[in-house]
C-alpha cells in the first residue's frame, strides 16, 4: 500500500510511539514521532503532518496547552488533531471540534481502530480549513448561531431542551443542599422528647431533594419561569465575560485575567458547586465556595495546621447559630486563632479550591468585573499569584490521572500485604504514609480512610496509590453472587 500520508504521533511513552509508528506504517502513512510538547511543535513546523496524534497527559506540555498553540499559529491552525487519552481521562465527545481536535481514541487501542480513526480523520479533515472544524473559545453570542443558519428549526429545539436541562440542573442541585442542610440544623436543634422528626417534614439527604426539585421542575414549568424573568434578564447588563468549561478550561480563564491584570469577581459553576474567585489586579484575593466537598471547609485546614483542636472547632460549630458571620472572624474575636494564622488557612483553601476546579470538564462561568473587591475579600487580601496555582494544579491534575487508573472509586476496600510490609520495614515511609497504611484494614473504603484521617481526598489517594505501587496494599476482591 503506498503511503496516504505524513502523521506526526506526539507521546512521552517511547513503547507508544514504537507501536503506534508500526501501526501507521503497515496503514500505509508515514509516521514522525515527538517525545514531548515543545518537540511535537517542532515537527509540526518541519514537517506539516496531514494529521496530529496526540497524547492527552504529558510532562512540560499537556494536550490542551499543544492544542492551544498550535491553534494559534497561523502556519499550523489547519491541521487536524486526533486525541489519545487513557481510559481515567475523561475525555470524549465533548472535545472534538475544539481547537483542532476533530476526533479522539481511547488507550489501550487495538491497531484496528487506530488506522481507522486515522484514516477517516485525515481523509474528511486534511485538506480542510480550521475554521471549518472549530467553535469559538468564548462566547458572547450563541455558540449556536451557525448550526441554526444550517438548520434553524431542529437546533433551536435542541438549543431550548439544552438550556432547560442546565437550569434545572442548577436549581435542583442548589435546592437540594440548601434545603438539606436547613433542616439538618432544624432536627439537630429540636427537643429530643418531641415526637416529630426531621423526616416527616422533608427528607435531610441531598439528593433526594434535588430528584424531588428535578420532578417538580418539568420544561412547561421551567419555560413559563423563563419567559417571565426574560424581559429583565435583557435588560439586565451581560457578564464582559461567559463561556462553558467544556469549552474553555478554567486553567485558561485564570490565565486571561492574570495576564490582563483584572480586578472583579470569577464565578465557576457546575452541578451543585458554585465558587467564586475574587482577582484584584491580576492576582487571587480570595476564593469561596458552597456545594463541594466538606474537606474543603476552613475548619480542616485550622486543624491540620494544628491551630485548632477538633475538640475545640466542635465546641465552636455546635454553639454557632444559624446565619452567623464568617467562622474565622468569630474565631479571631474569641482568641482561638491568630489573623497571620488565618490568613495562612485560607491561602491554603483558596488554593486547593481552585485545584478542585480545575479538574472541572464541564460547567461555567463568568466574570463580574469591577474595581471593588468585596470586603471579605479585601480583609484577606491574600494576593495570590496565579501562574503558582496553576503550575501545582496542573501537577495535581496529571497526577489524578494516574491515581484514577488504580483508585477510580472511593467505596474501594483496600488490604495491607503483611507479609510486604514486614520485608520493607516501616522507616522506609512517611508518617502521613504510615497513618494511612494503619487505616487500611479489609473494611475501610477510600471515603471512610479521608473522612478518619481528616485528611484531602488527594493526599489520601495519592498515598494509597504509592502504597499500591509498592505493592504494600491490595485490593479487596469481592466474592462474585452466583
Amino acid at each position: 500500500m503506498g503511503q496516504s500520508g505524513t502523521v506526526l504521533v506526539i507521546d512521552d511513552s517511547p513503547t507508544i510511539l514504537k507501536v503506534v509508528s508500526l501501526v501507521l506504517a503497515k496503514a500505509g502513512f508515514s509516521a514522525v514521532t515527538a517525545a514531548d510538547g515543545e518537540a511535537g511543535l517542532e515537527s509540526a513546523r518541519a514537517e506539516r503532518p496531514d494529521l496530529i496524534l496526540l497524547d492527552f497527559v504529558m510532562p512540560r506540555m499537556n494536550g490542551y496547552q499543544v492544542c492551544r498553540a498550535l491553534a494559534q499559529d497561523p502556519g499550523l491552525s489547519d491541521i487536524p488533531v486526533v486525541l489519545m487519552s487513557a481510559k481515567g481521562d475523561q475525555v470524549g465527545e465533548r472535545f472534538v471540534k475544539v481547537m483542532g481536535i476533530v476526533d479522539y481514541i481511547t488507550k489501550p487501542f487495538s491497531p484496528e481502530a487506530l488506522a481507522a480513526v486515522v484514516t477517516h480523520s485525515v481523509a474528511k479533515y486534511g485538506n480542510r480549513a480550521s475554521a471549518d472544524r472549530t467553535e469559538p473559545l468564548i462566547r458572547g453570542a450563541d455558540l449556536s448561531d451557525r448550526a441554526e443558519a444550517e438548520n434553524p428549526a431542529t437546533t433551536a429545539e435542541a438549543t431550548r431542551e439544552s438550556a432547560l436541562a442546565t437550569v434545572r440542573e442548577r436549581i435542583a442541585g442548589i435546592v437540594g443542599a440548601k434545603i438539606a442542610g436547613l433542616f439538618a440544623l432544624a432536627e439537630a436543634a429540636r427537643d429530643p422528647d418531641s415526637a416529630v422528626t426531621g423526616n416527616e417534614i422533608v427528607p435531610t439527604d441531598a439528593t433526594a431533594i434535588a430528584e424531588a426539585a428535578r420532578a417538580a421542575l418539568d420544561d412547561d414549568t421551567l419555560w413559563r419561569l423563563l419567559r417571565t424573568a426574560a424581559p429583565a434578564l435583557a435588560s439586565a447588563p451581560q457578564p464582559p465575560l461567559s463561556g462553558d468549561l467544556s469549552i474553555v478550561p478554567l486553567a485558561d480563564v485564570l490565565q486571561l485575567l492574570d495576564n490582563q491584570k483584572h480586578t472583579g469577581t470569577l464565578t465557576a459553576n457546575r452541578g451543585a458547586g458554585h465558587l467564586e474567585i475574587v482577582f484584584n489586579r491580576g492576582r487571587i484575593d480570595l476564593a469561596s465556595a458552597t456545594g463541594m466537598s466538606d474537606e474543603l471547609v476552613i475548619g480542616r485546614f485550622l486543624v491540620a495546621a494544628e491551630l485548632i483542636t477538633e475538640d475545640e472547632l466542635g465546641a465552636v460549630l455546635a454553639a454557632r447559630e444559624p446565619g452567623a458571620g464568617f467562622l474565622g472572624a468569630q474565631l479571631i474575636a474569641e482568641g482561638r486563632v491568630s489573623e497571620a494564622d488565618l490568613k495562612h488557612a485560607l491561602s491554603r483553601q483558596t488554593a486547593e479550591l481552585i485545584y478542585e476546579a480545575l479538574r472541572w470538564s464541564f460547567g461555567t462561568f463568568s466574570l463580574a468585573a469591577g474595581n471593588e473587591v468585596p470586603p471579605a475579600a479585601a480583609d484577606a487580601s491574600l494576593a495570590l499569584d496565579v501562574e503558582g496555582i496553576l503550575m501545582e494544579g496542573f501537577r495535581r491534575v496529571d497526577e489524578w490521572h494516574l491515581i484514577e487508573r488504580e483508585i477510580d472509586d472511593f467505596e474501594l476496600v483496600f488490604l495491607r500485604n503483611e507479609d510486604a510490609v514486614a520485608q520493607m520495614g516501616r522507616g522506609r515511609l512517611t508518617r502521613d504514609e504510615l497513618a494511612i497504611l494503619e487505616l487500611v484494614n479489609g473494611k475501610h473504603t477510600v471515603k471512610d480512610i479521608i473522612r478518619t484521617s481528616r485528611m484531602g481526598s488527594f493526599e489520601v489517594s495519592k498515598m494509597l496509590y504509592r502504597l499500591r505501587s509498592i505493592k504494600l496494599i491490595r485490593r479487596r476482591v469481592l466474592p462474585v453472587a452466583v
